[in-house]
């Protein structure tokens, strides 16, 4: 039976290591059930959940990613209030902070559909279609997962990260939309390890101190169980 609730927890601000860790505990929680229905030849639900949260100031380094792409040494991490991990996703380098809304999906993808490109072009399209709602025309950039503005041109930034790891069909981690976010620290990092394109903000793009998170985050909930189907609990 496929099971298409998510459980919808929003964890505030929260330490990078600490979510990591939580998200862990709930991905293991899915494969083992699966392990135990193959095994036991049983037919239990798995749950699937969906995590808000906010990060204090820390770079994350993707399993293929070059360790180059930091720019600062550990005693300068410190001097900026960041930490450094090298963590189990896809992807390279990549920073989070404040003012920005990072939605880890921890699902079972068996409920809704086995196809890792569908589900991270699905990500993708929760947020085209979340900031087209703020007059954004947001898309895709070929060969670069995330999303961004104005691809193809001199002018091309990317305002949402995305990398995800999958086993067994169950995800975690998921994508980083600025939405508030102080994007000097971005200059401390080869963004993705992409050279020569920059990064931007909701609240830059729109010309205003200050975006209502809580506003995006709701759009974000409404083109996610749009998309997958799914039911938030």
């Amino acid at each position: 039976m496929k099971n298409k609730n998510v459980g919808l927890q929003d964890l505030g601000f929260k330490d990078y290591k600490e979510t990591w860790d939580y998200q862990e505990v709930l991905f293991q929680q899915i494969v083992d059930l699966k392990i135990r229905n193959r095994r036991d030849e049983t037919q239990l639900e798995t749950p699937n959940y969906f995590l808000f949260v906010e990060h204090p100031h820390v770079y994350t380094l993707g399993k293929s990613g070059d360790d180059g792409n930091l720019l600062l040494s550990e005693s300068q991490l410190k001097e900026k209030g960041a930490t450094f991990y090298r963590i189990n996703r896809g992807g390279d380098i990549t920073y989070h902070g404040p003012g920005q809304i990072v939605g880890y999906p921890i699902l079972d993808l068996e409920n809704f559909f086995t196809d890792i490109h569908k589900y991270l072009r699905f990500l993708e399209e929760v947020v085209i279609l979340t900031l087209s709602e703020y007059g954004l025309q947001c898309s895709r950039s070929d060969g670069e997962t995330g999303v961004w503005l104005d691809v193809g041109t001199p002018f091309a930034r990317k305002i949402c990260a995305m990398g995800v790891r999958a086993s067994r069909w169950v995800t975690m981690h998921g994508f980083a939309l600025n939405v508030n976010a102080d994007l000097g620290y971005f200059d401390n990092i080869i963004p993705c390890g992409i050279r020569g394109k920059s990064v931007t903000s909701l609240h830059v793009e729109l010309g205003v101190p200050r975006v209502d998170e809580e506003e995006v985050r709701r759009k974000i909930k409404k083109h996610f169980t749009d998309l997958f189907g799914a039911n938030f609990i």
